[in-house]
């Protein structure tokens, strides 16, 4: 299998397997601009040569858009092989070109964003666990920080305090979420309109910069969501699975 790694040349002719589709759809138009920004700032996107999900993307810790604190580490963004491309061994390669690469570049270990049970947008604790990533920290509710530290003798990471409880003082429901992951930018705004053709209490903050990012108040940053300042999902939903919650805060009694 040959690998494509994406440059400022090639990233507009280029498929970045999340989001397959036509350059002017919004989806990759978002996504492609937050990678053009942070392609800048040491950020790999290396895919197969192939149409699907099948990519890893990765970059230098201390400016991922996550709220951790890994000195000198590289952090997993997102690590994705599915459907067809799956049971061929490309997730080995890919995982194993980007250690090489983090070695090569000096760097203490990897970083990567995972939870106990495997959860929908993270990378699979299975997997990772068998390729020798430990937890190096936890944050509620469910977040595991695993890393791979090259020697025995580096600092290991941690979230940072303000990502330990995932909690808000927003009333209603409310979403953050940012651009490192296209579907945000087709769902939030269909989600804005279901709450406002329902009349619910909506709020929206979009993280537009790194530093916003590393102080949010949730370990996952891509997207989540919030109501009465508790925290409901990671998960990127559509109309009709954020209805179901809604319905399901109703059945509990906390939906005012």
């Amino acid at each position: 299998m040959e690998y494509v790694q994406l440059t400022g040349k090639n990233i507009e002719s280029e498929h970045i397997c999340c989001a397959i589709s036509s350059n002017k759809d919004p989806q990759v138009i978002a996504k492609k601009e937050w990678l053009k920004e942070r392609l800048q700032e040491g950020l790999v996107f290396l895919k197969a040569d192939i149409r699907g999900k099948c990519f890893i993307e990765y970059i230098p810790a201390e400016y991922a858009w996550v709220p951790i604190q890994a000195d000198n580490f590289m952090h997993i963004n997102c690590f994705w092989v599915s459907g067809s491309c799956k049971g061929h061994g490309y997730a080995n390669d890919l995982l194993d070109r980007c250690i090489e690469d983090a070695k090569q570049k000096g760097k203490a270990g990897i970083t990567v964003i995972s939870s106990a049970k495997k959860k929908p947008f993270l990378s699979d604790p299975q997997y990772l666990a068998h390729k020798g990533f430990q937890v190096a920290d936890t944050a509620a509710p469910f977040y595991e920080l695993l890393y791979l530290p090259f020697t025995s003798q580096v600092p290991v990471p941690t979230w940072r305090k303000c990502a330990k409880k995932a909690e808000n003082d927003l009333d209603g429901f409310s979403i953050y979420y940012t651009n490192a992951c296209p579907f945000t930018a087709k769902y939030v705004p269909i989600l804005e309109q279901c709450a406002l053709e329902n009349h619910m209490q909506l709020t929206t903050i979009k993280i537009d910069s790194r530093q916003k990012a590393q102080s949010a108040p949730v370990a996952w940053t891509n997207f989540a969501l919030f109501y009465n300042g508790s925290y409901v999902t990671n998960e990127i939903l559509n109309e009709k699975k954020f209805l179901k919650i809604t319905e399901q805060m109703r059945s509990v009694k906390k939906w005012d």
